[in-house]
Parts: structure tokens; sequence; C-alpha cells
């Protein structure tokens, strides 16, 4: 009676054992061609823009609540290499607390950083600040300005033109810290200055 289960076990392994053979082979093989298809094919990193706003509006909100700028433009593009944005006619407002005038910096196209820690503005780029009962109108132009949103530091390494109300600054590479009200002009300063008319 043995004889006869023990020979159908046999059989049954010697069908099923080629079939499992084959299963594994099989998964071997599938897993080779993975490993080479990986090595052949290179990791392509998408350069091309992959969307865009049209005429956007966007608004950082304080701590407290306020909004501490606001940045608008007529086209934002989203580059996916660096996660970074490139907008056309670039508009950003500095709302200062109080009773400070706003900053306004215009230029004709900007990239800003994925976090919107840094705001480059190349190419005709303008700062105003309307007049206020403690200061004259500025009015600010260079070919670039970095501007650090969350600081509230405005920079340059290129020549800058400056009019404070009838006085006029020129220079190469500028700071100004509008939370601490510090301004500094680096090298080749020339100026005029006119006082304010009482």
């Amino acid at each position: 009676m043995n004889a006869p289960r023990s020979t159908r076990r046999f059989r049954l392994f010697i069908i099923m054992a080629p079939m499992i053979a084959l299963a594994l082979g099989s998964f071997w093989l599938l897993e080779v061609m993975r490993r080479s298809a990986s090595e052949d094919i290179p990791n392509v990193t998408r350069t091309e823009p992959d969307f865009y706003v049209e005429k956007f509006n966007y608004v950082k909100l304080s701590k407290t609540g306020g909004v501490q700028y606001h940045m608008s433009g007529e086209r934002m593009t989203h580059n996916p290499a660096d996660d970074s944005y490139d907008i056309v006619k670039p508009v950003v407002n500095n709302l200062r607390q109080g009773d400070e005038p706003p900053i306004t910096l215009r230029a004709d196209r900007a990239r800003v950083v994925s976090d919107v820690s840094e705001v480059h503005l190349y190419d005709n780029v303008r700062m105003d600040r309307p007049a206020s009962p403690t200061g004259e109108r500025m009015h600010a132009e260079s070919e670039y300005l970095l501007v650090l949103p969350d600081d509230d530091v405005i920079k340059t390494h290129k020549p800058v033109d400056i009019t404070v109300g009838q006085s006029r600054l020129t220079g190469v590479g500028m700071i100004a810290n509008n939370a601490t009200r510090e301004f500094q002009l680096s090298s080749n300063v020339h100026g005029t200055y006119q006082a304010p008319a009482r």
C-alpha cells in the first residue's frame, strides 16, 4: 500500500520540479533584464518647463497674519530641473508695517528660488518708495537686484543709480536693509546732495 502512494508522490515531484525550475528561471531572467535595462537607459532629468501661470498674484503673510509682501507678473513658468520659477514683468510690493510707505520693485524678468527666499530681478530694474512724512520719494535703477523678502534686504553687485528727493547717488554694489534702515554703496560712489525744501 505504501509503494503506490510513494510512487504517486515521486511522479508528482517529477512533474512539478521542472515547472518550479521554469518559474524560478523566469523570475531570474526578468530580474536580469530589468537590471540591464536600468543600466543601459540613462536617468533623464526633465529640463523643459512643466507648467506656467498667466497674470498671477502671490501674497506672503507675516507671522502675525499681516501681508508681508505681494508679488505679481504677466507670466510665471516653473523649471523642474531646479524647482525655480521664471517671471515675465515681475512686480514686488514690500508692504511695510505702520506708517512706512511700501517699496515697489519692477523688472523685465525675474528668477525665484523654490522657497521664495531669493528673488533675482533682471533688466531694467526699478525700485520706488513714495514720499512720506518721515522721508522723501526714492527711486533706484539697476540691471540686477537680489531681493531677500524674508530678511527685508535688497542687494546688487551691479551699478545702481539712486534718486532721493532732488539728491542723486550712483555707485557699484549696494546693500539696503529695510528692517534696520541701513544703506551701503560699495564702490565708485558719486553723488549730489540737495537739501529738502523747508
